[in-house]
């Protein structure tokens, strides 16, 4: 009886550690197998619905976010939204320096020139919408560019702009009813030009204005540019080719009659009537209001303002807002007429 009782307690004690060992061994395998897949670098399925929504752009509004562009830059077609557009506009075409309300100002005149452009067929045809040339539409410049221009001022600087661009979100200039012509340049001579004094047809939104122009603030407000008479002439002919450029230089350019904002409205050139627009042109002036003198030999003119003078000055829009505008009060001074509105048009 001994003998059985020991063989028994002898196999229980057997079982007993088998028990044990099996739990030892497959301890280990209820640990790791949950998390092999991270193990052999396989990543678990992640829920979509807890990823988080890319920021929505800082620079459009809903108005601006929702119409697609396609800009010409150079030879390629990039496709942005409305918002991003104008951050490049605004960065391209005014100081960001300047003051805020002048730049929201900038931003309604570029939407309104845009969806004017936009409206009226453009210059692209099938191509593109609009384009980054500023002697065709606006000028524009991309982020990167910008911040190298504008150094250690470069996040202060892009966060004044977007800003512009955001918070006039889809604000447009309306006469009628309907975006205009928004016209703007540098800086005038006091007061802004008619566009009948400048194009060929006048616009009733686009009129003279007075316009505040710190000129002892603003580069190269007045200029100076000086022409041999060989060099005088090579240009003048170029231009107008029915001109009697013979005899004295001083005879050339006769009888300027200068419209209301003192700028050349005519002269005769030669004995032929042109518009001082024609003979900015021609010379490369800084703006048609220039007066002009012989000087040991030379023909200088002297020239106020920059740009040609009709609708919004830009310096006179930063002068308008330090004074305490905003930028509706600086649109509807500089365009005569409108409103200034959401447009979803």
């Amino acid at each position: 009886m001994r003998k059985k009782r020991r063989r028994s307690q002898i196999s229980q004690s057997i079982a007993v550690s088998a028990l044990l060992l099996l739990a030892l061994f497959l301890l280990p395998l209820l640990v790791v197998v949950p998390f092999r897949p991270a193990l052999f670098g396989q990543e678990e399925p992640v829920d979509e619905t807890e990823r988080e929504d890319p920021p929505p752009s800082l620079a459009a509004g809903d108005l601006d976010a929702s119409r697609m562009l396609r800009v010409l830059d150079g030879e390629e077609v990039l496709e942005m939204d409305l918002g991003t557009y104008l951050v490049g506009v605004v960065r391209a075409e005014m100081p960001a320096s300047f003051e805020a309300e002048a730049l929201k100002a900038q931003a309604v005149a570029a939407r309104t020139y845009t969806l004017y452009k936009l409206q009226s067929g453009g210059n692209h045809g099938e191509t593109a919408d609009i384009c980054t040339d500023s002697t065709c539409c606006q000028a524009y410049i991309g982020e990167d560019r910008a911040r190298s221009n504008w150094g250690e001022n470069a996040g202060a600087y892009e966060a004044k702009v977007e800003a512009a661009v955001r918070e006039t979100d889809g604000e447009t200039i309306l006469y009628g009813g309907v975006p205009i012509l928004a016209v703007f340049h540098s800086s005038s001579a006091g007061l802004t030009r008619a566009a009948g004094e400048v194009w060929v047809n006048d616009l009733p939104y686009l009129q003279a204005v007075d316009s505040p122009e710190p000129g002892d603030r603003i580069p190269q407000y007045y200029s100076r540019v000086e022409f041999t008479a060989e060099e005088l002439k090579a240009k003048l002919r170029s231009a107008f080719p029915e001109a009697d450029l013979t005899g004295g230089m001083e005879d050339w350019l006769k009888d300027p009659a200068a419209d209301e904002a003192g700028s050349v409205a005519t002269v005769l050139v030669g004995g032929v009537t042109a518009k001082g627009t024609q003979v900015r042109s021609a010379l490369g002036l800084r703006s048609a209001c220039f007066t002009w003198e012989v000087q040991d030999g030379k023909m200088v003119f002297f020239v106020t303002g920059y740009g040609h003078g009709v609708g919004l000055s830009q310096y006179g829009a930063s002068a308008m807002a330090a004074a305490g505008a905003d930028y509706r009060e600086i649109l509807t001074h500089y365009y005569t007429g409108v409103t200034v509105e959401p447009y979803r048009g």
